[in-house]
């Protein structure tokens, strides 16, 4: 029998410290992929072809560069989060989440960079 009231017992437990930050982020990268995922799209659908030359137009007109850049930062994002939250609930291995967390975080941070700095170097021109 403990003499603490059931909120003395539970202050300090659980995950209400950064459970609602990470929701909101989810939400906030899907909406944004919700806006962009179909400008993508459209984009392919509306191309001529896809052969190289075409390609490297449409990724080089400035709107679509910026676009393009932001959707694949996004799409990087809202992956990492995702992979996230799957770690932390199916893995319960304190050291192997850890590296798994570290590795994700490192890959998709790759991912994106060098998504953008193509996109970049198309824009560009060089």
């Amino acid at each position: 029998m403990s003499l603490r009231s059931p909120l003395g017992q539970v202050l300090g437990l659980g995950t209400a410290k950064n459970g609602t930050e990470h929701w909101w982020a989810q939400r906030v990268s899907a909406v944004a992929l919700a806006l962009l995922g179909p400008w993508f799209a459209a984009l392919l659908v509306l191309a001529d072809d896809l052969s190289y030359a075409v390609v490297i137009d449409l990724v080089g007109r400035p709107l679509n560069a910026v676009l393009l850049s932001l959707f694949c930062a996004t799409v990087a994002y809202h992956s990492y989060l995702g992979l996230q939250v799957i770690i932390e609930d199916y893995v319960h291995t304190s050291g192997l989440k850890i590296v798994l967390l570290i590795s994700i975080r490192f890959a998709h941070v790759f991912v994106a960079v060098t998504s953008v700095y193509a996109i970049l170097r198309i824009g560009i021109g060089t």
